[in-house]
């Protein structure tokens, strides 16, 4: 078995489930430290399994694949939450330091599962899920309580940007949402009257040693992530210092090693909700690269190879904009054409990431670009005229 107290030192094998975007930058950052990576994805043509060490194309539950990866790599991670739990099951049997473990990963893969652990947790934090039902079964639609509409019918598995979600306003509509949603479980959940959204970073070592990052205010269009702006303008100190403090004992409640995001509602009275949790690094978290002492992928690094936590501090305020493939097509899906990235980088603060893929597609997330400013109009106005290049509207 691996020695599960002495740190894994540079020159190893660490070992990433999952090809895309995310897996990418922390293979650059592993790289960047001077580790070698493993990815294992089943497509052929993936962003990090592209410029990893080794590529293992295989099924996440591929045991010949993952008993080759568990040979090579001292520690596994993943880069999304949907990696099936039996596989980081398997690779620990092999002896692997799995961070996150499965338990942790699960509790992400199952709205339900989520939302009743958020409610459990409301009692040390005063934070809790917005209220919501489960819907299983037809009955259970007739037991609903009215005062949950509207409300947001959410599928409990495999929803993301907003996919599988239906705003819904009686019981009927609902019947008829769930229906077209396959009928598979869901939660209803009650809308708020939300204020506006923020997420909150935190990482956790293998010795319980844990660090948060400042959080950040982000803004969604059709339900992707448009912008995260950071100090976060409208959230107050006290507003902060609750939320990080609830993510800190959430991390340490379900003893998760690794990048966690928890992603809440602030309301216009005030009040804050939570809204979901991320076993992994965060979209809202890729300002850090650029802006913080220490970005989200070497942390993720540093905890799977049992290294101590970086330093979290913020160096300058920054607002990340998200880049979709809609930019490569300027109104036409017909012929792709590269955005006039020179334009882009004629603003000095303005740091473009671009995540490596083959081909753009409407709705595709292939980068983001993290604009820098002494003060935060400042980077809020940079991100603006960034926006404005690409004919995006601000």
């Amino acid at each position: 078995m691996v020695d599960r107290i002495e740190p894994i030192l540079p020159g190893s094998y660490l070992g990433i489930l999952g090809g895309g975007q995310l897996g990418r930058m922390f293979t650059q950052a592993a790289q960047a430290m001077g580790y070698k990576v493993c990815v294992l994805d089943p497509g052929s043509d993936s962003p990090a399994g592209s410029i990893a060490e080794k590529f293992i194309q295989a099924d996440y539950v591929d045991s010949a694949a993952l008993k080759e990866m568990a040979a090579l790599c001292s520690s596994v991670s993943t880069e999304f939450e949907n990696v099936p739990a039996q596989a980081l099951d398997e690779l620990e049997a092999l002896g692997v330091f799995v961070a996150p473990r499965s338990s942790c990963v699960s509790l992400a893969q199952n709205r339900i599962a989520e939302k009743k652990f958020l409610a459990t947790w409301k009692s040390e934090t005063n934070i809790g899920p917005a209220p919501y039902f489960v819907v299983e079964h037809d009955a259970d639609i007739a037991h609903i309580p009215a005062d949950l509409f509207p409300g947001i019918l959410k599928t409990a598995r495999m929803g993301y940007d907003g996919k599988g979600q239906v705003t819904v306003y009686s019981p009927e509509e609902l019947t008829t949402a769930w229906n077209e949603l396959g009928r598979v479980p869901c939660v209803l959940e009650k809308r708020m009257e939300l204020d506006f959204e923020v997420s909150a970073l935190v990482v956790r070592g293998h010795d319980d040693a844990v660090v948060a990052y400042p959080v950040s205010q982000n803004i969604h269009r059709d339900g992707i992530l448009h912008t995260s702006t950071v100090p976060a303008p409208s959230l107050k100190p006290a507003q902060e210092k609750k939320i990080v403090d609830a993510a800190k004992a959430l991390i340490r409640k379900i003893e998760y090693v690794g990048v966690l995001c928890v992603e809440f509602f602030v309301l216009k009275n005030g009040d804050i909700v939570a809204n979901e949790i991320a076993p992994r690094p965060h979209n809202s978290g890729h300002y850090t690269m650029d802006a913080c002492v220490t970005g989200q992928f070497e942390q993720q690094v540093r905890a799977m190879a049992r290294l101590p936590l970086g330093d979290t501090r913020q160096l300058a305020p920054v607002s990340m904009l998200n880049l979709l493939g809609d930019l490569w097509f300027e109104g036409s899906e017909d012929k792709a054409k590269e955005p006039a990235w020179n334009k882009v980088l004629a603003h000095p603060d303005a740091k473009l990431h671009l995540y490596g893929k083959s081909a753009p597609r409407i709705g595709r997330k292939m980068g983001h670009i993290n604009c820098l400013g002494e003060a935060l109009n400042e980077a809020r106005q940079n991100c603006a005229a960034v926006a404005i290049e690409l004919g995006i509207e601000p």
